[in-house]
């Protein structure tokens, strides 16, 4: 994937709050969270955190916010996101519909299908540098 320098995803981090200021901080399984998002590069370096973010807030939303505070991607470039993002020049979000996540193909199991599932195989394996990278940060 020519020109890609990283990947972003949102996490949610628990959290303890006064019950009276509770209530925005409760995500969409029930428990209190803020919603941190963090961007990698393949060395699996953290380039860009916007943390703080309510755990009701959308994923998008952060990343929308996090635009107007002055994260850049560089012109020519792009990080991959996840579905839950929208295609722009700027983020490759995977093919909707279509197998995606590592598990689906497994070691030994299906091959993709097809160009789309090729795609969104080597995707994943590219975006998983963000899910390793958040999982050694909240270890």
């Amino acid at each position: 994937m020519h020109n890609c320098i990283g990947a972003i995803d949102g996490t949610h981090v628990p959290m303890t709050i006064a019950s009276n200021e509770s209530a925005p901080y409760r995500n969409r399984k029930g428990t209190l969270s803020q919603n941190v998002m963090v961007a990698c590069d393949f060395d699996l370096n953290f380039v860009y955190v916007s943390a703080g973010w309510e755990g009701s807030a959308s994923d998008v939303g952060v990343l929308k916010s996090a635009i107007q505070s002055g994260f850049h991607v560089p012109s020519g470039k792009y990080y991959l996101v996840d579905g839950g993002y929208a295609n722009t020049p700027q983020f490759l979000a995977p093919y909707r519909g279509v197998r995606y996540h590592l598990q689906d193909f497994g070691r030994s199991g299906p091959r993709p299908k097809n160009p789309k599932e090729l795609f969104n195989l080597r995707h994943a394996r590219l975006r998983n540098h963000i899910e390793r990278t958040i999982g050694v940060w909240k270890m």
